[in-house]
């Protein structure tokens, strides 16, 4: 367990949150703003065959349908950047905001 943790603060977690424009958007996307999802997609698993994000998609709540993503990466100033090349921030469909977090992670 002291090996775990002493893995874990080599690292830092953060939790990504991000707003779609609308609430209805998972079900109502236009052909550009689904081409748009698509790369954002694309980017995110990218991210993740690169070990940064640990999970990522979309949480379906009916009062607040939102994006969500745990991260890990070196350093905090890492974060706003991976942000800033989401396809879907840059498209201006989404806004993301990012919270540190002190993950609990699974032994290897």
């Amino acid at each position: 367990m002291a090996e775990n943790i002493a893995n874990n603060s080599e690292k830092m977690h953060f939790m990504l949150w991000s707003t779609p424009p609308r609430p209805t958007f998972h079900v109502d996307m236009t052909e550009e703003e689904r081409k748009i999802m698509m790369d954002h997609i694309a980017y995110w698993t990218d991210k993740q065959n690169q070990g940064i994000a640990l999970v990522f998609g979309p949480v379906l709540n009916p009062a607040s349908p939102h994006g969500l993503a745990i991260i890990e990466v070196e350093n905090e100033a890492q974060v706003p950047h991976i942000i800033d090349e989401d396809p879907a921030v840059v498209a201006g469909i989404m806004s993301t905001e990012f919270y540190p977090m002190k993950a609990v992670l699974p032994s290897k």
